[in-house]
């Protein structure tokens, strides 16, 4: 097992054309290492390390920005589906054959859509806080860059809900992104973060037909996390990928929003252990 953890590991970077992925990799190398897709305006720093320290402890976990974000340069797409282009370009360089996949909010969509296109490179997917193409209420009209600008403040709305509890765990959770002292990642830029907001707001679109027939074809087990008071991804979106995907269990935790595999740490953890190791 490497001695790197989510404070040590060394970013790195390959390259895919014109584009420079960088990326970091850290835990117990295995059969089926585990791929991290963050959030809207998620780079490297912005995962859990209370999370990816503990899912390091049984596996490899690999963190990457996709094109335009964070170190990695080229263009951030507006769509999922040219995101998730990039990111098969990503995992084809580092000769990812077959692997699991984590996907948070945005990165549950490119996990999605990643499922669909590739299943025989995807072994089994969790869907963190994230929605069904063309979901309910996923229009994300309210979703603006321009809320970068205040980050604390759009987690602790976001992620946590007002409860005394839950805006304590969300404290914990600040202090815990701050963990990592060299080599931070670059911010988001305005532009690739816009680009996002664009591709979500796609995504969330209500298709003319087969509203969730995409969701039949991805085969793969899924494990399917929210929290049950999730004001970005409204709820019901969990329970409809549950309902339509042919091989879902639903984990939905008490009195938590955006941010439920963070706040339940210790639980998730549990739950996706148990999961990945079936």
């Amino acid at each position: 097992m490497s001695n790197a953890t989510h404070e040590t590991a060394p970013t790195e970077i390959v390259q895919v054309g014109g584009v420079r992925f960088a990326y970091r990799r850290f835990g117990r190398p295995g059969d089926f290492p585990l791929l991290l897709l963050n959030h809207l305006a998620g780079t490297l720093d912005d995962w859990d390390p209370l999370v990816t320290k503990g899912l390091a402890c049984e596996r490899e976990v690999i963190l990457f920005d996709n094109a335009g974000i964070g170190s990695s340069t080229g263009d951030t797409p507006p769509t999922v589906a040219a995101m998730t282009k990039d990111c098969v370009d990503f995992c084809r360089a580092l000769d990812l054959v077959s692997f699991d996949v984590m996907g948070f909010s945005l990165g549950g969509m490119i996990a999605q859509q990643l499922a669909q296109d590739h299943p025989d490179m995807i072994r089994r997917i969790i869907l963190l806080g994230t929605g069904p193409r063309g979901g309910e209420g996923m229009t994300f009209t309210e979703l603006s860059a321009d809320e970068l600008d205040d980050p604390v403040a759009l987690l602790m709305g976001a992620f946590f809900t007002p409860s005394e509890a839950s805006q304590a765990a969300g404290r914990a959770y600040i202090e815990r992104l701050k963990v990592r002292t060299a080599d931070r990642d670059a911010p988001i830029s305005k532009n690739a973060a816009g680009a996002q907001v664009e591709a979500i707001r796609e995504w969330g679109a209500i298709p003319s037909t087969d509203r969730y027939a995409m969701l039949d074809r991805i085969r793969q087990p899924a494990l399917v996390v929210h929290g049950n008071k999730d004001v970005v991804v409204a709820p019901i979106n969990a329970f409809i990928l549950a309902q339509h995907l042919p091989n879902a269990q639903l984990v939905m935790y008490p009195d938590a929003s955006h941010g439920a595999q963070s706040q339940h740490a210790g639980v998730f953890l549990k739950h996706a252990r148990m999961f990945l190791n079936e």
